[in-house]
Order: C-alpha cells, then sequence, then structure tokens
C-alpha cells in the first residue's frame, strides 16, 4: 500500500509484539505489527514521533485495550489511503462491537455488494490499521478462524481477549 502523505511513526510494544504505529495530520493511518504481519511498510521514510499526539494516543489506548480496561478506540482515523472500496470495507469493519464477529458474506452484504466476497476478504487483508479498525472479527462463513495478516495465533489471542473465543485450556 501506498501512502501519499507525509508520516510520521513510532513503535509500541504490545502483548502480541512490537507493533509500528503511523500518523497523518488527520489521524492514525497505519498499526501493524513489526513480524510476522503481510505488507508492513518500511518506515525509514518517516520522521519517528513518539510524542506526536495520536501516536501517543494510540500507544495509551492499545495498552488499556490489553489489560481489559478499553472495549473501543476513539482516535481519529486516516484511511484515505484506501480505494473507495477498501474505505467502505474498513469502514463496515468498525461498526463490528468488541466481543462480536461476523463473517465475510455478512459484511458484503452490509456494504451492499454480497457477490464481491473475496474482493472484500481482500480489503480486510489490506487493513492499514489492525485491532483499532477490528480485521481481526471476521470469521469464515462456518465460524471457523480464516486468515489474518497478523498470522492466526495474534487473531485467535484477540478474539479470546474480547471473549469471542474461550480462552486457551490451561492442561498443565
Amino acid at each position: 500500500m501506498k501512502f501519499n502523505l507525509p508520516l510520521v511513526h513510532c513503535r509500541w510494544t504490545s502483548p502480541l509484539g512490537p507493533m509500528l504505529l503511523a500518523a497523518s495530520a488527520r489521524g492514525l493511518a497505519g498499526a501493524w505489527f513489526v513480524h510476522g504481519q503481510r505488507d508492513t511498510p518500511d518506515p525509514a521514510v518517516w520522521p519517528e514521533a513518539a510524542e506526536h499526539p495520536v501516536l501517543r494516543a494510540a500507544a495509551d489506548q492499545l495498552e488499556a485495550y490489553f489489560a481489559g480496561r478499553r472495549r473501543s478506540f476513539e482516535l481519529p482515523l486516516d484511511l484515505g489511503h484506501g480505494t473507495a472500496f477498501q474505505q467502505a470495507v474498513w469502514q463496515a469493519l468498525l461498526a463490528i462491537s468488541c466481543g462480536q464477529a461476523t463473517s465475510y458474506g455478512v459484511l458484503a452484504r452490509r456494504i451492499g455488494r454480497p457477490r464481491a466476497v473475496r474482493a472484500l476478504g481482500a480489503a480486510v487483508g489490506s487493513n492499514p490499521v489492525s485491532i483499532i479498525v477490528p480485521c481481526h472479527r471476521v470469521l469464515g462463513a462456518d465460524g471457523s478462524l480464516t486468515g489474518y495478516a497478523g498470522g492466526l495465533a495474534r487473531k485467535t489471542a484477540l478474539l479470546q481477549l474480547e471473549g469471542v473465543l474461550p480462552a486457551a485450556l490451561d492442561l498443565a
């Protein structure tokens, strides 16, 4: 994905691994896992700005989310670097509440494109704002865990944190 806007970035360490956060003048433009996530951009051309107010707020809210103290995010988002279709999909993802999940087919019907399930899946997979734009809440038609750009282990952990999936059993 190309970002035509000037961005700033910082790194933040989540319980699921280090993350790259990026912001434009309009809002949070990216949140990617540094390791093991498909399409993580190279931030070398973006200035580092750990104290940028949007990046700081994103890190604080993500920390509260992982600690179980936050179930939704209140951040300005800049999703304007996707196509019109991708932006519609990403907006639809924002309507999936914490603790809920949906399928690709249901999501395609919600945006008025019931026959575009494959394209919708590609748009979900290219979501640049992991966790905050909750693409991890989309499951297969049969409720199965399907692809996640950050890896299925992370998707499982996020859905367990939100109570969608039962917590892993401790058999020790």
